[in-house]
């Protein structure tokens, strides 16, 4: 897997999807224009969509102030007068499951919403991973050819970060077939696909998730507040609003808007004189600029000459791996960013921006470390042509600072030019669609708070409550994914930061009513933060309902420790969810281990006994503490007899948790 991240951004590349956002920049968002009219409809509702069963649906949009709104469907109608903020709003109960409907719309303007199914519909939240498309998944294009799924429909929610309150969301409802297919999040499709196995309704999917973003980035500023934790992005988040400044999300871009020299000045247009910039080599640059050290803006140019004709067929950039940001330009025109130091540049080139003979390239590069800007290696550097020709990058570049990030230039909050503000997508892509009916919610995300553990345990029950606030519907089912193995194996027992945030969604879904968790530790890929295997994320979130909500009587959570006896010498674990008893999957239990008082941890030896499980070591004659599968990518050896894996866990910082007693 040591270039899947090349080939993932290969393929985003060559099928228009660079703008993923961990993968690229975000564009910069079109800020609603408040004299154009609003739709009589909200763009929430449209063709081929489900309404929920079982409650009443709330249906919206605008019309003239006192304009009567008709909506009928099936034997139901209601009614409702248009506001002197012109928004109509009625709620109606749906027919009987199943469909098609009609759903017809009545008042100053008239509109018909056809091919409507009644079933339950799904909130599909996060980030990247719960918005990966499933034609990157395992086996993910012979899944699309075959997703022929007509009772399963789909919206997901366009990108929008916003700093005030928003109206509209862009999307449309999709019928799962195979022309559509390769669009829907793979985890919500293998999630709705195991609960159509099973209860035979109709099932809506309205995926709200936008790679690389905090859960903090769906919460609302008013619910942040009493965490006292974002009081300082905030209050620029509030600056930055009083100002009307562009809608970014994130604060580098700002933060280049009122430093950056070079956009100021437009170092990317091809025309302008750069006789006076100093020579550099690339890969590096830095050094010759005079800033080897210091955070730093440098700007790059290069010429290079093209065939004529240019060859069919879509051109791409590679840089390799840049820290920390990048922004591209050719002939100028912006062909790609990234604040993902990880991520190898590879940026597609849309067509007409090259042209047969002299091309002007210019980067700008945001350093923060000292080893920072261009880290690969220069025969990593090249534009591909359609024809596969390759035109080498390393080299000869002219070169100017724009801009050091020491007094009176201080460093931006954050780095990422995706939106990470906190509330900017719970005002621009979750608010918007409130109070739409549905049954529940499925969250996948922690991987960009991962750093920030111990916070999470606070910020994700407080957006839960805060998202069961907007839409109103009590203590609906929220299913939280359980983060699968990253990064390389340790050989030693070690503290880790991707342990804590798991430990963190295990405590959320232990605390909050009538939520679950959802572990997947035994899926993931060492080398890469978005792994292919989304069914069983899926299968097993569908568990979490079925059980839970559905009331089947289905096994939806692997061993899950509920108490603890300290024995001399050793240490016994009870656990509960052993459905079908203890399992070990390989030839012996690992990633156990064990420390007395002083914390120092030592790889145990372990052993089933019964519905228990025995934890002991010859370097630690009196045990105190117990760690499992505490590490980014353990060795998950743990299951029960219904397949499922164990939930990472450790008995030293678990709170409330006492001798023979764990809060589950």
């Amino acid at each position: 897997m040591k270039n899947f991240f090349r080939l993932f951004a290969l393929c985003l590349a060559l099928s228009g999807l660079l703008t993923f956002p961990v993968f690229g920049a975000l564009a910069q968002p079109a800020p609603e224009n408040p004299t154009k009219p609003l739709p009589f409809v909200s763009p929430m509702f449209g063709d081929n969509m489900v309404l929920q069963r079982g409650k009443a649906n709330t249906i919206w949009g605008w019309s003239d102030p006192g304009d009567t709104v008709r909506v009928q469907i099936g034997d139901s109608t209601a009614s409702a007068v248009a506001g002197t903020d012109h928004r109509w709003q009625v709620k109606i109960q749906p027919p009987a499951p199943g469909g098609p409907y009609t759903l017809r719309i009545t008042g100053h303007q008239t509109a018909e919403l056809h091919n409507l199914l009644v079933g339950d519909v799904w909130l599909c939240g996060g980030q990247s991973n719960m918005g990966l498309p499933l034609r990157f998944a395992r086996n993910g294009e012979q899944e699309v050819k075959t997703a022929n799924y007509p009772q399963i429909r789909f919206f997901i929610v366009a990108a929008h970060p916003a700093y005030h309150h928003t109206d509209l969301v862009e999307g449309n409802w999709e019928v799962v077939s195979p022309d559509t297919a390769n669009g829907i999040s793979a985890v919500a499709y293998y999630f709705a696909r195991r609960l159509q196995q099973d209860i035979h309704v109709p099932i809506g999917l309205v995926v709200d998730a936008l790679g690389g973003t905090p859960a903090e980035s769906w919460t609302s500023a008013s619910a942040l507040r009493p965490l006292s934790d974002f009081d300082v992005p905030l209050a620029e988040l509030d600056r930055l609003t009083a100002e009307g400044a562009p809608e970014y999300g994130n604060y580098v871009m700002h933060w280049y808007d009122q430093y950056d020299t070079g956009l100021k000045e437009k170092w990317f247009e091809p025309d302008l004189d750069d006789s006076a910039w100093k020579s550099v080599n690339i890969p590096g640059g830095f050094a010759e600029l005079g800033v080897p050290d210091t955070p730093a803006v440098a700007w790059f140019r290069k010429v290079i000459t093209l065939p004529d004709p240019l060859p069919p067929r879509r051109a791409l950039i590679f840089l390799g791996s840049i820290e920390r940001m990048d922004t591209v330009y050719i002939n100028g025109t912006s062909v790609g960013a990234s604040a993902w130091v990880e991520n190898p540049r590879v940026y597609f080139v849309p067509d007409g921006v090259l042209k047969p003979g002299r091309n002007l390239i210019a980067i700008r590069v945001f350093k923060t470390k000292p080893d920072g800007g261009f880290l690969a290696k220069p025969e990593d550097l090249h534009v591909t042509l359609g024809d596969h020709t390759t035109i080498p990058l390393a080299g000869q570049w002219k070169a100017k600072l724009s801009v050091d990030a020491r007094p009176p230039h201080p460093l931006p909050l954050a780095y990422e030019n995706w939106p990470v503000m906190p509330s900017v997508l719970y005002q621009g892509m979750l608010a918007p669609i409130a109070p739409l009916a549905f049954t529940g919610a499925i969250w996948y995300q922690g991987e960009q708070n991962s750093e920030r553990g111990y916070q999470y345990r606070r910020i994700l029950p407080v957006m839960i409550a805060d998202w069961r606030r907007l839409f109103g519907q009590g203590d609906f089912p929220f299913y939280i994914v359980s983060l699968p193995a990253f990064k390389h194996r340790s050989p030693s027992p070690i503290d880790d930061a991707w342990a804590e945030i798991r430990e963190s969604q295990a405590l959320s879904a232990a605390s909050v009513p009538n939520s679950c968790l959802a572990v997947t530790i035994d899926t993931g890929d060492p080398d890469n933060i978005h792994p292919k295997d989304k069914q069983q994320v899926g299968d097993r979130l569908a568990f979490c309902a079925l059980a839970k909500y559905y009331g089947e009587k289905i096994a939806y959570a692997g061993p899950t420790l509920q108490s603890v006896e300290r024995l001399p010498g050793s240490i016994r674990l009870h656990f509960a969810h052993i459905d079908g008893g203890l399992v070990v999957k390989g030839d012996k239990l690992e990633e156990f281990s064990i420390a007395g008082d002083d914390r120092k941890w030592y790889w145990a030896d372990a052993r089933i006994e019964g519905d228990s499980i025995i934890v002991s070591s010859p370097s630690v004659p009196n045990p105190k503490e117990v760690r499992y599968a505490w590490q980014s990518n353990p060795a998950a050896t743990l299951f029960n007899g219904a397949g499922l894996p164990a939930a990472p866990f450790r008995t030293d910082n678990w709170p409330g948790l006492t001798d023979n007693h764990r809060p589950y």
